[in-house]
């Protein structure tokens, strides 16, 4: 019998503005996948609900504040054979004023800029369904 690995909850937001954009984080360089484009967000802890996780992780990289209530899930993406499985929510609204607290930047990209958007692999699927929802198609 094959040994399974654990799997490795990870939350993601795509947050939007009101000018048909979505909000992309890059990595810092000395971390894995530095320097690419990612949807913020972070690992579910022990004992968390996954939107709770979300909110706290949001909370942590970006200094603004989510409420449950303006979560709607998206998508999820996984490799086969990888343990990490990340699920992307959409959210319009929130609080405070956006700050990178963990180094890296971040920037709002169109639908368009995305394709030009270097991302870990887990992303790009997820990239591909936020495209859907900016060009209204979902």
């Amino acid at each position: 019998m094959q040994n399974n690995p654990t799997l490795v909850w990870v939350v993601a937001a795509a947050l939007f503005d009101g000018d048909g954009r979505v909000l992309m984080q890059q990595r810092p360089a000395g971390k894995a996948h530095g320097g690419l484009w990612e949807f913020p967000g972070g690992k579910v802890e022990p004992a968390e609900t996954l939107e709770f996780a979300l909110l706290r992780e949001i909370e942590e990289e970006l200094a603004i504040r989510l409420e449950q209530a303006a979560l709607a899930p998206l998508s999820f993406a996984a490799v086969e054979g990888q343990p990490h499985v990340v699920l992307l929510y959409t959210c319009r609204q929130w609080y405070g004023t956006l700050a990178c607290q963990e180094g890296g930047e971040a920037g709002w990209f169109t639908a368009d800029q995305l394709d030009g958007l270097a991302m870990p692999p887990l992303d790009r699927p997820l990239a591909r369904a936020v495209q859907n929802v900016l060009n209204g198609r979902i």
